[in-house]
């Protein structure tokens, strides 16, 4: 009898030292393979709940899995939300990993003018010294660099960080344009300079057309008054010389409304349809997006489109077309593209210089002053391009 209990006691034992020997290669399988699904970042599993034995562990392996879920749902919203505000910011932020491109946000490739880059190698094509400007950028080396695109010629300023994921040193680059800041301090120095210029001119040149017109009124001897007349009509042509260049100073506030483009674009072709028509000039408006509203000084900004639509037809120009489209973040673009004969490549980074003509018999003023009217905007205007097949200059309002 003793025996027969033993026998069953140590039955007993064997089966229940079996049973929770395989219970627990069971549960350590089912451990091994939600770490490798996690691992894996893969989620779609899930244990029965409905088994009696291990019934509380599989619930507390997809309590597990729940948990973890919610997390990487938590981090993907996370890097969501950030991705996002970084594409929004006015500023281009690139993530390089040695030289391979791990994250680029949306003004980045607005600036570079490439939809996707997966190497700094790559800005190469673009230009040699915006890769190297890119390669070198450091905390302690920040870079500047100047290049063209279709947009015209853009100026960066580079600066970069370091930082360390997952033990992998990264560098964080961040670049602005600063075309529009370099030429808003330009435009400054430009017009301290005319402003004391022309103060200085006309306080030396107003007594003397004054007083010779006084003396001559004065004077018997005819070749006296004559010399006399001619001072004070040459006086008075310097006079009115200068106070055209005093409008460089003294550009007007923009009084913003907004309006469409397209009528403001009907209106100015049809102020200069005399000098269209008798050059037999084809002048077209065209509207790359629907209904742009322009919020802008209305009478400055078709000052603007004037002078570009004279300028085009006194170059020769058969064509003129005055292109209308919306970009990214909303700003509003307007190409005013001609076929008339190219801005000369030496003269073509000075046209926006006051007193600087390509004409003759031109003033100097009409593109300098269409350039402090965009700034007082918050825009730029520029030349994209001029060579024998056409010429374009883009007014952007951002």
């Amino acid at each position: 009898m003793v025996n027969m209990i033993l026998v069953c006691v140590i039955t007993t034992i064997i089966v229940a030292v079996v049973v929770a020997i395989v219970v627990y290669t069971k549960m350590r399988r089912k451990v091994d393979y939600m770490l490798d699904a996690l691992e894996d970042k893969e989620l779609n599993f899930r244990f029965n709940e409905q088994v009696f034995i291990g019934r509380g562990f599989n619930k507390t392996l997809n309590r597990l899995r729940t948990i973890f879920d919610k997390e990487r749902r938590e981090i993907n919203d996370q890097e969501r939300y950030y991705g996002e505000m970084l594409d929004h910011v006015q500023t281009g932020v690139m993530v390089v990993d040695d030289g391979m491109v791990l994250y680029c946000n949306r003004m980045a490739s607005l600036l570079l003018g490439i939809s996707t880059i997966s190497h700094i190698r790559q800005l190469n094509n673009i230009s040699p010294e915006l890769y190297n400007a890119f390669r070198d950028v450091s905390p302690d080396n920040e870079q500047r660099v100047s290049f063209y695109t279709e947009r015209g010629e853009l100026r960066l300023a580079v600066i970069a960080s370091e930082t360390e994921i997952h033990g992998k040193s990264m560098k964080i680059i961040a670049f602005n344009d600063i075309s529009s800041d370099m030429a808003e301090n330009e435009e400054l120095a430009w017009s301290r300079l005319i402003r004391v210029l022309t103060h200085e001119i006309m306080n030396t040149v107003t007594p003397i057309a004054s007083l010779s017109e006084t003396l001559s009124a004065d004077i018997s001897s005819p070749d006296l008054q004559s010399g006399l007349e001619t001072i004070a009509s040459s006086s008075r042509g310097l006079i009115k010389f200068v106070d055209t260049y005093r409008t460089l100073t003294r550009v007007a506030t923009p009084v913003k409304h907004a309006f469409m483009l397209k009528e403001l674009v009907e209106r100015v072709i049809n102020l200069s349809a005399k000098q269209i028509t008798e050059a037999n000039v084809d002048c077209r408006y065209i509207e790359k997006s629907n209904d742009i509203l322009l919020y802008a000084d209305e009478g400055q900004i078709s000052q603007i489109l004037i002078n570009l639509i004279r300028n085009a037809i006194q170059a020769g120009a058969t064509t003129i077309d005055i292109v209308g489209t919306i970009e990214t973040f909303d700003a509003v673009r307007i190409d005013v593209i001609n076929n008339g004969l190219p801005i000369s490549k030496e003269s073509q980074s000075q046209i926006f210089i006051p007193f600087f003509s390509t004409k003759p018999d031109g003033t100097g003023i009409g593109l300098s002053l269409s350039r402090q009217i965009m700034r007082l905007h918050n825009g730029s205007i520029r030349l994209l391009r001029s060579d024998d097949r056409q010429t374009i200059f883009s007014l952007l309002f951002k």
